[in-house]
């Protein structure tokens, strides 16, 4: 069994993130997609949804796709997330799957500068998903790297969640950004700084 992890702080989930999972789980005939959302990333500030709000989110985005589902591991384990003792614990309660670690093409270049990143490549490979005619350099990286990465297009999406959380906080409209679930479930919470909906 093939299964891509997509690990990122999911703040909140977008098309963006579906589509990269997409693109990868069909160019490399993954089995299954598991979104992993981080507790405390590494290189980012801590998120401004709860754990417990983003894993909702992600569960709303993914629930109409047969292949997709979620991993609450970093969730629950708290802390700095770093993806070496993620994977470690995953490869320990699932020994029969190869696993593939979904990132950005952009990340790529990052990858030496991960914690454990040389340990990291021996228990599963990448898959950078970017968008078509991005460039990206695979001979600059180190030698342990080559041969560990894989590579996908998807169609160009230029989404992220900072600019969808400003402009929930400015009053604009975020649909078709995110799924209407995801933006059903936003409002009914009132979270990033807007008004919940009245459900009565």
């Amino acid at each position: 069994m093939k299964v891509g992890i997509m690990g990122g702080t999911f703040d909140p989930i977008h098309i963006g993130h579906l589509l990269a999972a997409e693109a990868a789980r069909d160019t490399f005939g993954l089995d299954e997609v598991w979104f992993m959302p981080s507790h405390i990333p590494p290189h980012k500030e801590q998120a401004g949804a709860t754990g417990e709000q983003r894993l909702g989110m992600v569960a709303e985005a993914i629930a109409d796709h047969p292949c997709f589902r979620t991993l609450d591991i970093e969730i629950r384990r708290g802390g700095v997330s770093y993806t070496i003792d993620t994977v470690k614990e995953i490869r320990s309660s699932f020994e029969n799957i190869g696993f593939h670690f979904i990132i950005g093409a952009d990340m790529v270049n990052y990858l030496p500068k991960w914690e454990g990143i040389e340990e990291l490549v021996e228990l599963m490979s990448f898959i950078g998903v970017g968008r078509p005619g991005s460039t990206l350099n695979l001979d600059a990286l180190p030698a342990y790297l080559k041969g560990k990465i894989l590579l996908a297009d998807m169609p160009q999406v230029d989404i992220s969640s900072t600019e969808i959380r400003e402009r929930l906080a400015t009053g604009h409209s975020i649909r078709y950004m995110v799924t209407d679930s995801v933006y059903d479930y936003i409002r009914r919470r009132g979270m990033y700084g807007i008004q919940p909906r009245r459900t009565d």
